[in-house]
């Protein structure tokens, strides 16, 4: 067998293919010099390995493409296998409070070591800086053209990430693309008053997409350029293609305290002020953005409730509740760049991840039309559709 990709899904399945078939040969072609590069910067270098979601019907809530497709493959190998794999090889994980899951060692070669160590035990041939000339399928076996020599292998599997040159490949053998756009990235708001408290993180905000009926709610940090965080990574991800066509020019509102209604903040005022008129308003935001937010309704942080008019705290719940701000642009993190589109689940069989036009070809990975949000799922897909193609 013949593997293109040394990423998480490219080694994973060649991993779970030697294991299945000790005696075969399984060559892993991968053309930079560095295997795993997402893995190694992964969260901040820890890498966020999967998440603690164990029911496939929720799991597959967190992927705005491929969720229905997904659903049969986490019945077969899941969050809760790829710990067990881990474990089995003195790996342990951690689940942080919002499920996100890390080596207790928070350090990506931790992840990397183990699966090279696991890959050069089952006896996993890699080799590295290969470039590929062509790739043909000539009677039942896969030719792989290289500079050198042509390599041939009765199956083929790609696993080359969101690469053009994968989605050629994919496209020569009769394979649909769904066009790729970006996915995960944050909001630039150049004209945003905020922008010199970035920083400042908000636990728990609420964030729309005016017009384009897309909601998420989570944590936030104020950037440089505008907004950043779970909240809008994931807001991102969901609007991924309505972005894209709106030329990521749009209207975001921000409820600053994932309130249910302005409605709902300014009853909380009004009983406020009426049973405490004496007290002044309550933090309830980081210092320096709380007070930035007061400032932009002109109210003083430190006037008592009482001499607040209930005409500015409506004011003030409106502009907690729906804070707009003017999306113009994005920015992507460019070594953990994940898109939208790639290969047309209809042409795969997303029991085996096989080719439905061509036999013995399979797909695992990003090349497939499937993405998940910021948590690790993204490369729970990789372990699955890896974990699925080789044991096919």
């Amino acid at each position: 067998m013949i593997l293109i990709g040394g990423g998480a899904a490219g080694l994973f399945a060649a991993i779970c293919y030697k294991k299945k078939h000790p005696l075969s040969s399984v060559i892993l072609l991968e053309k930079t010099n560095q295997l795993l590069s997402k893995v190694r910067i992964s969260g901040g270098g820890r890498c966020n390995v999967t998440h603690a979601c164990f029911e496939p019907q929720s799991l597959i809530k967190n992927y705005p493409r491929g969720a229905k497709e997904l659903l049969g493959p986490f019945h077969y190998f899941q969050p809760k296998d790829m710990v067990d794999w881990l474990e089995s090889r003195g790996v342990q994980l951690k689940t942080e409070s919002d499920g996100r899951m890390f080596p207790v060692s928070d350090s990506s070669e931790t992840i990397v070591e183990c699966l090279l160590g696991a890959a050069l035990q089952a006896g996993v041939e890699i080799r590295k800086l290969q470039k590929i000339r062509s790739i043909q399928k000539v009677g039942e076996e896969f030719e792989v053209a290289l500079d050198q020599e042509t390599l041939r292998a009765k199956k083929l599997l790609l696993a080359t990430g969101s690469s053009p040159w994968g989605h050629e490949i994919a496209k020569q053998f009769g394979h649909a693309l769904v066009p790729s756009v970006p996915s995960l990235f944050t909001f630039n708001v150049p004209t945003s008053p905020l922008l010199d408290l970035a920083g400042i993180a908000v636990p728990k905000a609420t964030l729309t997409l005016q017009g384009l009926e897309l909601q998420q709610t989570g944590p936030l940090l104020l950037t440089h350029w505008g907004f950043s965080g779970p909240a809008a990574l994931k807001l991102s991800a969901w609007g991924a293609r309505a972005l894209f066509h709106c030329d990521y020019k749009a209207t975001l509102l921000i409820n600053w305290i994932a309130t249910p209604s302005w409605e709902t903040l300014y009853a909380s005022f009004l009983l406020a002020k009426k049973e405490h008129p004496l007290k002044s308003l309550p933090p309830l935001l980081p210092g320096q953005l709380f007070l930035r937010l007061l400032q932009a309704v002109a109210l003083d942080p430190k006037e008592p409730m009482g001499k607040i008019s209930n005409k500015n705290l409506e004011t003030l719940a409106k502009k907690l509740s729906a804070d707009p701000y003017a999306i113009d642009g994005k920015t992507t993190h460019k070594q953990e760049f994940v898109t939208a589109g790639g290969v047309d689940l209809k042409e795969i069989d997303c029991k085996t991840m096989q080719s439905r036009l061509v036999k013995n070809l399979f797909f695992a990975g990003e090349i497939l039309n499937i993405d998940g949000v910021t948590g690790g799922f993204n490369f729970q897909n990789a372990w699955t559709s890896a974990y699925l193609a080789a044991n096919a």
